[in-house]
């Protein structure tokens, strides 16, 4: 058995998903596990540089996880044979620029999304990817959240018969910043910095309605900016020009309707901060984030509406919750685990950068949704 070593550019991993799921949970881990296993049972580990724009902020992420390489010099980087990989999570105005100068400089290319600020962009680096012939992949963590990994597990099995609909809702209150601070950094309530919830989580719910539910065929959307004013990180109120909510209804080619509602002006009163309802003929299901639960058709109450008596139905407790048979790590660590052997071993990794912009097609057409008032028609994109 054999170790391989196999260099990372990470550019943006100072900010919080970077830091937090990139760094720490997925690379920093996969090292301390001693890398990846690949079949041959030979280990892969991956050697990072850090690169950013502030060398102080790197050098202490460096320090503080065991890392031994950063820099604020991405060209040096790229010319480096040893670095093979080039992996970006800086925000979305400033990722397409630095992928593309990435695949210019034949690296494999491995991004967060949306992976450009509109289609013709994410279009754009899927053909100089597909044109350079280097192998890429588009983060598409919540396909490997253990809720949804047993909610597939549902639909595999034909627990639902044929499958009606599908309800997701997500979000929670992220504060204004004046009285507490917020959770979540400023730009993404600055559309001028790529900021909007519509950019943000219909990339998400296109690659999670694509894998699990069927094919988006439309699109109706209505968008809004519910908290007009917020605080920045420096104390200074703004002006929010980013929608923060956004209410979707999907079509899908299978006639499944999918309802999303995503917000961050809303309280939560449900399981977590993502559930997702599938309602079929034989049974229905409720997965956040990591439980799962079912009714069977044979478990289904019979209520009746009589608004005139106290509800006799504990609606809550008639449901079973999925056993968790297999286990589950981090997603984004699954994720990176599996670009890693594609990228060294060839294994397979469907979500490249074609992917990624067919999140971005549906963020642009849920945009135009709103705006026009309308119905839009999703079309496939062609390379």
């Amino acid at each position: 058995m054999a170790q391989h070593t196999i260099g990372v550019i990470m550019n943006g991993v100072t900010g919080r998903m970077g830091t937090n799921q990139h760094l720490i949970r997925s690379i920093k881990a996969i090292r301390e596990q001693g890398g990846v296993l690949l079949k041959n049972e030979d280990t892969l580990m991956p050697d990072p540089i850090l690169i950013g724009r502030n060398e102080k902020k790197l050098k202490t992420l460096a320090e503080a996880h065991g890392i031994e390489r950063y820099s604020t010099d991405l060209e040096a980087a790229l010319v480096d044979d040893y670095n093979e990989i080039y992996f970006d999570s800086q925000t979305t105005v400033r990722r397409a620029d630095s992928i593309k100068q990435a695949i210019a400089a034949g690296k494999h290319i491995y991004c967060e999304k949306p992976t450009a600020t509109n289609l013709e962009g994410s279009i754009e680096l899927a053909k100089l990817a597909k044109e350079a012939g280097i192998k890429n992949g588009v983060v598409q963590d919540k396909l490997f959240l253990p809720g949804l990994l047993k909610l597939k597990r549902l639909i595999d099995s034909g627990f639902f018969g044929q499958m009606l609909s599908v309800r997701m809702e997500f979000g929670y209150w992220v504060f204004e910043g004046d009285w507490q601070e917020a959770q979540r950094p400023s730009w993404n309530y600055r559309k001028e910095d790529g900021g909007g919830i519509i950019v943000d989580m219909f990339a998400h719910w296109r690659y999670v309605i694509d894998n699990l539910f069927g094919n988006v065929k439309a699109v109706s959307c209505l968008g809004a900016t519910h908290i007009p004013e917020r605080i920045d990180e420096s104390g200074e109120r703004y002006k929010a020009t980013a929608d923060d909510a956004a209410y979707g209804t999907f079509e899908l080619e299978n006639g499944v309707i999918v309802q999303a509602n995503s917000s961050w002006a809303v309280r939560v009163n449900r399981d977590d901060l993502l559930t997702i309802q599938v309602d079929g003929t034989e049974g229905s299901a409720v997965a956040g984030l990591r439980d799962c639960k079912v009714q069977h058709r044979v478990n289904t109450p019979k209520p009746t509406w009589n608004p005139d008596i106290e509800n006799p139905f504990d609606f809550q407790s008639q449901w079973q919750d999925v056993p968790t048979n297999d286990v589950y790590d981090n997603g984004f660590k699954v994720q990176w685990e599996l670009f890693l052997k594609h990228v060294f071993a060839g294994e397979e990794f469907p979500w490249d950068l074609l992917e990624g912009a067919k999140g971005t097609q549906l963020s642009d057409l849920g945009l135009q949704s709103w705006q026009e008032r309308r119905w839009v028609e999703v079309p496939e994109i062609r390379l």
